[in-house]
């Protein structure tokens, strides 16, 4: 929060849906959260619980068609995102709000060098002369651990690591000095001591600029390295969220506890993980009630009576659950 209290980017009621043949699949489906300055909330959940949809709406970058934004407001820096022109929208994309996304293979252009991709931001946002954006880039690759940068900058993405084309990706995400960096599982197709290199970098720089982030992973490891606050979200809805600590000391909602469970543990009597049984549902699955009932180790026909409420936990815990543990 800034020194008014109020949170650099706040959604709310953020609903999203595809047009497909079978009908419209909702995607995200009455998504609410805040970032503060200088914070990093992880959104945490499985594959095709509406994470990376969440990230892609608060740039507009949800294709239109077949996706479309049904309602809910984006405010960023008091600016509702959704509302605002494509042109003012342009200046806000990539300069105050960036994005990293999880494989920079297919976000950096294989005939352009990497140097020229990353200098291209610069030019546009910064107006910056050919020349000098080539300076700034390399300066900006010596900043996110490139070696050799003055080289480096004339290279092809396929002659570089999937690593340094990370790097890459970072440092183009921070040539404007963005207030919010969006991240999508960007550790997600490294190794492990690659993947701690580029989250010790991540938070470096956030500490060094005073940015925030908003980190999409299913990576409970990653959560506890990074996260500040938690939202915890499930076929398209968010199911619990608080601070980092709070959550890892007690979670409350029957999803997250098996998030937990499943997760490997060092020193654990047992090697044997616990899955959390069945699937995240698909779009076009309706279920009365709340949409976790045919997973839920703990539900009962109380369960189908409509939308979980949204209870308060504590100052800043919040559980969509009929049954949340410790109620």
């Amino acid at each position: 929060m800034n020194a008014r209290g109020e949170p650099l980017v706040a959604v709310e009621d953020l609903r999203v849906a595809f047009s497909t043949a079978r009908g419209l699949a909702r995607a995200v489906d009455g998504v609410s959260f805040s970032v503060g300055p200088g914070e990093t909330l992880c959104l945490v959940g499985e594959s095709g619980s509406g994470k990376s949809v969440t990230a892609l709406s608060i740039l507009r970058l949800v294709p239109e068609p077949p996706g479309r934004i049904l309602g809910g407001r984006i405010l960023f820096e008091g600016r509702d995102l959704l509302a605002l022109p494509e042109r003012d929208l342009r200046r806000v994309r990539g300069d105050r709000i960036a994005m990293v996304f999880q494989e920079p293979m297919t976000s950096l252009n294989p005939v352009f060098t990497v140097g020229s991709q990353v200098g291209e931001v610069l030019r546009l946002h910064r107006g910056l002369p050919r020349a000098a954006a080539r300076e700034e880039t390399v300066r900006l690759f010596r900043e996110v651990g490139i070696p050799a940068p003055d080289s480096r900058v004339d290279e092809y993405p396929h002659r570089l690591s999937g690593g340094m084309r990370q790097r890459v990706m970072i440092a183009m995400a921070l040539a404007c000095r963005p207030s919010l960096l969006v991240a999508d599982e960007p550790t997600t197709a490294l190794d492990v001591t690659i993947q701690k290199e580029i989250l010790d970098l991540l938070r470096r720089i956030q500490v060094e600029r005073g940015m925030s982030i908003l980190l999409i992973t299913h990576d409970l490891g990653v959560v506890a390295e990074m996260a500040d606050a938690v939202a915890v979200m499930y076929a398209g809805r968010i199911v619990e969220s608080a601070r980092a600590e709070e959550l890892f000391a007690g979670p409350r909602h029957p999803y997250t506890q098996g998030l937990f469970k499943s997760r490997p543990r060092l020193g654990a009597k047992s090697a044997r993980l616990e899955p959390i049984p069945g699937a995240v549902p698909g779009p076009f699955e309706a279920f009365p009630g709340c949409r976790f009932r045919p997973r839920c180790p703990i539900g009962d026909a109380g369960c189908e009576a409509g939308e979980p409420p949204v209870e308060q936990k504590g100052r800043d815990h919040r559980v969509a659950c009929r049954k949340p543990e410790g109620a």
